[in-house]
């Protein structure tokens, strides 16, 4: 069953930070991918993504939030892993989630979706989630 927009998964907690995590998240954002859904793009080949045979009306989209191609994605899971934006629920070396906010002030949340590759697809955070404005905040708070 797939999770409605206006429930949102209570398991998700940022993690606590210790020691060298910092460090091994930034070697980690060197190697992270962005596989995508091309039912959230506007234009999915931008981001080598196959464009629906049936598209489906009322899906978001990343082009809502500011993000057009691929090296958007990238860099904003990086800027996510380096900023220590990520859950405390892992699959092998990967954070199930990664945060960011886009230059507009968009909320993001990456969930795995392939932890041998390291790959994670991405949206908008909806306002109503309650966990939006903590990674609204601790976004700012790690740019000060």
């Amino acid at each position: 069953m797939k999770a409605r927009y206006d429930q949102f998964n209570p398991k998700r907690r940022f993690k606590l930070l210790r020691g060298d995590d910092l460090d091994i998240l930034r070697v980690l954002a060197s190697s992270v991918q962005y596989g995508g859904n091309p039912e959230h793009k506007m234009n999915p080949g931008d981001f080598g993504l196959t464009p629906p045979a049936q598209p489906r009306q009322g899906k978001s989209l990343c082009d809502d939030a500011g993000i057009y191609q691929l090296s958007d994605a990238i860099r904003l899971l990086q800027l996510g892993l380096c900023k220590g934006l990520i859950s405390d629920r892992f699959s092998g070396k990967w954070p199930k989630n990664i945060w960011a906010v886009t230059a507009n002030g968009t909320p993001l949340e990456a969930q795995l979706e392939n932890p041998e590759l390291g790959r994670y697809h991405g949206y908008p955070m909806p306002e109503s989630d309650p966990l939006a404005a903590d990674v609204l905040k601790r976004w700012s708070d790690e740019s000060d």
